[in-house]
């Protein structure tokens, strides 16, 4: 049995919308009561890095990066045609597809309700979501779909990897085609921060426990942090926005439109294109999952280096958070339903 067929998903998970919008609420009032608190969080900043955010991304992405097991790679060999899809969809269509969606409802459909500067920071945001495939949760939507938990980490291992050379320069890409200077030294840094370094400790970790049960114990004691330190980072950020959401409450809701429309059509995609293929279930259904998904803690933290605390993009990634939960145990059900026809047409 492996470590992700045994790792339930917890309250922290099952209930990481409640927690979210819990943070959303405690920020906004401590932003209107106690903006200075705020103020000096948003002070500790070295290059461009905040001090304080950088520990809580930290506690958010360690524990995801301790699953990421290279060995598993090898076993790809057994069903090429999932990983293919999966890869296909996460760096040539999903990046892209959340740009254009970003720039149709921010800069045409969205204009007459948005300030023009605010939706360039929405739209970035929107793109480092889009750009920045799932690496944890996706372990938890497998499981409830009932699907391959081995094939499930061979694609998240792929995944992290791509992740590490080729984020930055898609990210960059993409707001340069939407014309919004990339300070390209703080992307840079932010990616070897709070991907090739957390992904290096975690090889690490593994290879220091050793084993696979006092890997799968490890990862159960950590996982809270990782929910404690995104919480926690909501909550700055709402607190910085505090006044900002108070007075634009419907641009909450704006944000989430471009984030759920990508979300149902990707899946849709990703489970069309292994249906045709004949993929088993169990392998089909974290396939299209995993591209659906988003890895938020990074697209949070990168926001954060890049625009800062109290931008348009940093907000535009924390509705992603919101978003995600709800929106992928729908997908979760829809795919628990369809196991019976899927797997017929995989025979």
């Amino acid at each position: 049995m492996t470590q992700t067929e045994t790792m339930p998903m917890g309250m922290f998970e099952r209930w990481l919308t409640l927690w979210v919008a819990l943070a959303m609420g405690a920020g906004l009032l401590i932003g209107n009561v106690a903006p200075g608190l705020v103020s000096a969080v948003a002070g500790a900043e070295v290059a461009s890095i905040n001090l304080v955010v950088a520990v809580l991304i930290w506690a958010m992405v360690y524990p995801m990066m301790v699953n990421v097991d290279l060995s598993a790679v090898a076993g790809v060999a057994r069903q090429p045609r999932g990983l293919l899809i999966t890869l296909a969809v996460n760096w040539l269509i999903k990046p892209f597809s959340m740009a254009a969606l970003a720039i149709l409802f921010f800069q045409h459909v969205f204009a007459p309700w948005i300030d023009p500067q605010d939706a360039q920071g929405y739209i970035a945001g929107l793109i480092l979501l889009g750009a920045a495939p799932c690496t944890a949760m996706v372990f938890v939507w497998s499981q409830l779909a009932r699907g391959d938990a081995t094939y499930t980490l061979v694609q998240v291992s792929v995944n992290d990897l791509i992740m590490v050379v080729a984020f930055a320069p898609l990210v960059a890409f993409l707001l340069g085609v939407t014309q919004i200077v990339v300070p390209w030294q703080t992307l840079v840094l932010a990616t070897l921060l709070y991907v090739l370094l957390p992904l290096l400790a975690g090889l690490a970790t593994r290879r220091w426990l050793g084993s696979p049960s006092a890997i799968q114990t490890f990862c159960a004691r950590i996982r809270p942090f990782s929910i404690i330190g995104l919480v926690a980072t909501v909550a700055i950020l709402f607190g910085l926005q505090g006044q900002v959401i108070v007075q634009q409450p419907l641009v909450i809701a704006l944000i989430a439109v471009p984030i759920v429309i990508q979300s149902y059509g990707i899946f849709a995609l990703a489970f069309g294109a292994a249906y045709a293929l004949r993929v088993p279930h169990r392998i089909a259904a974290p396939c299209a999952l995993i591209g659906t998904s988003n890895f938020f803690e990074l697209a949070v933290a990168v926001a954060i280096s890049l625009f800062g605390l109290n931008s348009g993009a940093a907000l535009a990634t924390v509705v992603g958070v919101l978003v995600e939960v709800p929106v992928m145990l729908s997908l979760v059900a829809l795919a628990n339903r369809t196991r019976r026809t899927f797997d017929r047409a995989a025979v």
